[in-house]
């Protein structure tokens, strides 16, 4: 009898496996997370040094954040922190032992991404 071929890796999404809202979720955080230490640390960074050295440099950081790129890198920023915030605070609630269930991992991950469309409208809003 000859054995089946079988699936190497739990990780093959495609004709084996189906996305979940579980799986994107926990990607997404690590790519959100990422994206915040290469963009977002830097720019915040830049925001910082921008203010200390005077009104010149706060004016030039605020024409580069002024066009429609800057804005679009600073949208980015905060919906990815208000995703990264947001998901964080299911994990740490999943580390205390709850809210492990399958319908309660889809219920706070539907929770998470409205709060982060919420927070993120929000934030825009003020900065705008």
């Amino acid at each position: 009898m000859k054995a089946k071929q079988r699936p190497l890796s739990p990780f093959m999404i495609g004709p084996y496996y189906k996305p979940q809202l579980t799986s994107l979720m926990s990607i997404t955080h690590r790519a959100s997370g990422v994206f915040l230490s290469v963009v977002g640390a830097p720019l915040l960074l830049w925001f910082i040094i921008a203010v200390a050295s005077g009104p010149e440099a706060y004016d030039r950081l605020l024409g580069y954040l002024g066009g429609w790129v800057g804005k679009l890198v600073l949208f980015a920023c905060v919906l990815s922190l208000s995703f990264h915030f947001f998901n964080g605070i299911r994990h740490l609630v999943w580390d205390t032992g709850r809210a492990l269930e399958i319908k309660s991992a889809y219920t706070t991950g539907w929770l998470v991404l409205i709060a982060t469309v919420i927070l993120s409208a929000v934030l825009m809003g003020v900065l705008l």
